[in-house]
């Protein structure tokens, strides 16, 4: 069965129509898109099929000739071209639905993994938990420091906590994203990952 053949009779067969992708597809890649697209012109030009351009989107289904007066026939277009435009409508919301999670993909795949933010997250808190020992300890030392020693210090511990926020929401977003296709709710989540919150450790970032 040639291309021509196959595609007129997927056409018929159905009776309802196709882009000339989904014609494609649905023939489980029997034969190449360009021999699909050839088949279609062809049977455009002869009459067999009825091509509608929507945007830069083409349609096409199988040219109905029935007997009967014109105003049938002309239900039957207008019917047909409705049917066409809800195709329509419905790839193009697929289109938009596939950017979408392609972008959400991208921007998962150029972060850090669940894993590794967890792991950047636990080097954090015990660098803050330390350099937090360390400060008490200094400010009860009875011999005083330096200004610029202090500095230095408070500096550190600001570049600390600001890196501590940072990888803090970049967890969360990662958190979140997943969140977006996972049954459950946040909670579950993050103990089926192993994941401890600062509020789990008794931590809250505006004591610093």
């Amino acid at each position: 069965m040639s291309a021509s053949e196959a595609v007129l009779k997927y056409l018929r067969d159905q009776n309802r129509p196709y882009s000339a992708n989904d014609i494609f597809m649905n023939l489980h890649k029997e034969f190449g898109k360009t021999a699909i697209q050839k088949a279609l012109d062809e049977l455009t030009e002869k009459g067999k099929l009825k091509e509608k351009i929507y945007g830069k989107q083409k349609v096409y289904a199988v040219e109905q000739v029935q007997e009967g007066n014109s105003e049938d026939m002309n239900k039957e277009l207008s019917d047909l071209d409705k049917e066409i435009a809800k195709v329509s409508d419905e790839l193009q919301s697929a289109e938009q639905q596939l950017r979408a999670h392609e972008s959400l993909l991208q921007k998962l795949l150029t972060t850090l993994t669940t894993e590794d933010a967890v792991k950047e997250k636990s080097v954090l808190e015990e660098k803050v938990s330390k350099l937090t020992e360390k400060l008490e300890q200094l400010s009860k030392n009875a011999v005083p420091i330096s200004k610029k020693e202090r500095d230095k210090i408070v500096n550190l511990r600001d570049k600390n906590v600001k890196e501590w926020r940072k990888r803090k929401s970049l967890c969360m977003d990662i958190v979140n994203s997943i969140l977006e296709g996972y049954p459950k709710d946040k909670k579950s989540l993050l103990e089926e990952i192993g994941i401890e919150t600062d509020e789990d450790a008794g931590v809250s970032l505006s004591c610093f």
